[in-house]
């Protein structure tokens, strides 16, 4: 059965860390593209971070460059989102996504599989 599992959110304070993370089943992480995306209340979905399938080069969109790393370990089939300095604007429900392509889709829509998604709140 093919899944994908977050897990990592949370409340935090602003300035705060949290490392989100996602475990695949079912297929091989290393062998797909990765994208975390995010939803705010009342805001469309946006993608934030991704890593290609080839040869693992990363993409953040520039509000979160710098301080969002994304990352995979093949040996635990799990991708990881780490994440500081966070602000309020962070806020919101994260998702991570598998997508059997090359390179790393930015739209949210090229994306096959799709975990179950984890609240992040940013506020003091």
């Amino acid at each position: 059965q093919v899944q994908l599992v977050e897990s990592g959110g949370g409340l935090v304070h602003p300035g705060g860390s949290l490392r989100l993370s996602c475990t695949a089943s079912g297929f091989t992480l290393a062998s797909v593209a990765i994208g975390w995306f995010r939803q705010a209340p009342g805001k469309e979905r946006e993608g934030v971070s991704y890593m290609a399938s080839t040869d693992e080069s990363t993409y953040e969109i520039d509000s979160v460059k710098g301080r969002f790393t994304i990352s995979r370990d093949s040996a635990k089939n799990t991708a990881y989102l780490e994440m500081s300095s966070l602000k309020r604007e962070d806020t919101g429900v994260y998702y991570c996504a598998a997508a059997r392509t090359l390179g790393f889709p930015l739209n949210w829509d090229e994306y096959d599989y799709w975990g179950q998604g984890t609240q992040v709140t940013v506020s003091s």
